[in-house]
């Protein structure tokens, strides 16, 4: 069976990387293309690297027909994924990979982002994407709210320690290197090649960082008590990729043994030897996250190190993994490419 896919959001970044991965996939169809300013144009002009496909020219959102669309993925940003998916047909299946539906509490939501929730019965309906912890309310899901690159690359390091409990959940330093397609494609000054090449700087730093409020709501609720991580990204000089360094107190083989067993069958996570850690080069433009785990030279203390793809696993890939699931489609069609290398 073929199911029609429409992409609102589809001239960014995200939108972009959907396209290429849902271009081989042997179920879904573009059927419908949304944007705001690039709207009359083809996806050829937009995008030059995918003009060998077939795809619709792209639509102002309000000109889509979503009769028969039977899954819509929202590439739009914060703030905007609201209306637009408040104004969609209540029986369409909707992947959004905005921020605006990851927090269940409407408080922290305003706290996080700095505005009232405009959508608050779609809040309460969304079903949190992180595919590997979520996969049976996913299956069911109407509205799936996919997870920042940020948030899933630290979650996929910590959730199986911290419900095992083999660390000391009042020890937890996260710190991450981000590429800077994270940021998005509106042009931005600090971002320019001038401004970003030659150096990285840490950013949204102490308690500023929006992704905290998913790191807040998932840790607390897997310990049952509140857990608040310290958590420092940095931007770098490079297209795609997060690297995450956990600096924890644990043991490092029962940290590493856990962290195997979590996701022993996972198809997407990969967990490497105990000592070895992974590279962004490893994963670019790939649905996988390697883990790796190293004790440090003080007892009682590891590092945990994570790397993935912000682009693919930390966003498209991601919701394609949960559209799959969402349409009871084997969950890794259209995702098993090997990372580009060199």
């Amino acid at each position: 069976m073929t199911y029609s896919i429409a992409i609102l959001g589809a001239s960014g970044y995200t939108g972009a990387e959907l396209i290429r991965l849902i271009a081989v996939h042997s179920s879904l169809k573009i059927t419908a293309l949304g944007a705001f300013s690039k709207a009359g144009q083809s996806v050829a002009q937009v995008f030059p690297h995918l003009r060998h496909l077939d795809l619709p020219t792209l639509l102002q959102i309000d000109q889509i027909d979503f009769a028969n669309i039977d899954l819509c993925f929202c590439a739009l940003p914060h703030k905007t994924s609201q209306s637009v998916i408040a104004a969609l047909p209540p029986d369409l299946k909707v992947v959004d990979l905005s921020a605006d539906f990851r927090l269940r509490d409407p408080d922290d939501y305003e706290k996080w982002y700095g505005n009232k929730h405009s959508a608050l019965t779609q809040q309460a309906e969304a079903v949190y994407g992180l595919t590997e912890f979520y996969r049976d309310d996913i299956k069911t899901a109407r509205l799936v709210a996919g997870t920042g690159c940020n948030a899933a690359t630290g979650q996929y390091m910590l959730r199986p320690l911290i419900a095992a409990g083999v660390i000391d959940l009042d020890n937890i330093i996260l710190d991450l290197k981000c590429a800077v397609s994270g940021a998005g494609r509106s042009l931005k000054e600090n971002l320019l090649h001038a401004e970003l090449s030659e150096g990285y700087h840490a950013y949204a730093t102490g308690s500023t960082h929006r992704h905290l409020g998913e790191f807040d709501q998932e840790f607390s609720q897997i310990a049952g008590r509140p857990v608040q991580v310290q958590f420092t990204p940095h931007l770098i000089p490079a297209n795609r990729g997060i690297l995450g360094t956990g600096y924890l107190r644990g043991d490092a083989a029962q940290i590493h043994d856990t962290l195997s067993q979590a996701y022993a069958n996972e198809p997407f996570v990969d967990v490497l030897p105990l000592g070895q850690t992974p590279s962004t080069r490893h994963v670019r433009g790939s649905n996988f996250c390697h883990i790796g785990v190293v004790a440090d030279r003080q007892p009682d203390r590891a590092l945990v190190v994570a790397a993935l793809d912000n682009l693919t696993k930390g966003s498209s890939g991601q919701a394609l993994q949960n559209a799959n699931l969402m349409l009871n489609i084997e969950e890794t069609e259209g995702l098993m490419m090997a990372p580009l290398f060199p």
